[in-house]
């Protein structure tokens, strides 16, 4: 089901369960601001979730609302997640769905780290 990017932050969604700790994780990274983690469903032979440890809805909220130790945070992490899965070189996609039109899934900020193959063109012609 896709998610209304409008709607306040869902504090039951599966990600904030994780970072309660009431749902278990595949940890790849973690620091004071996001926790890294394989997807339970992969659709690349690598397939990691980087989220935000903050309650953040979409992207848009993240850019407005998160502080810049946040953002700064956040966006070095993803980078050293990347070298940590060894994709820096080879070569990776990072992917965020944002609301409904962006066929968003879970009411977390999150970013998607494809790699392991050829991952061909962004959207079907």
């Amino acid at each position: 089901m896709a998610v209304k990017e409008s709607l306040p932050y869902d504090p039951q969604n599966v990600f904030a369960r994780i970072l309660r700790g009431e749902l278990p994780c595949n940890k790849v990274y973690e620091n004071d601001y996001v926790l890294a983690f394989h997807d339970i469903a992969p659709k690349a032979p690598i397939h990691v979730l980087v989220i935000p440890k903050a309650p953040y809805v979409s992207f848009a909220d993240f850019s407005q609302n998160a502080s810049e130790a946040e953002i700064t945070g956040f966006t070095r992490a993803v980078g050293q997640v990347a070298r940590i899965l060894q994709v820096d070189g080879p070569g990776y996609r990072l992917l965020s769905n944002i609301g409904e039109e962006g066929g968003q899934e879970v009411p977390h900020f999150h970013v998607h780290i494809f790699a392991g193959r050829a991952l061909g063109p962004m959207l079907p012609e």
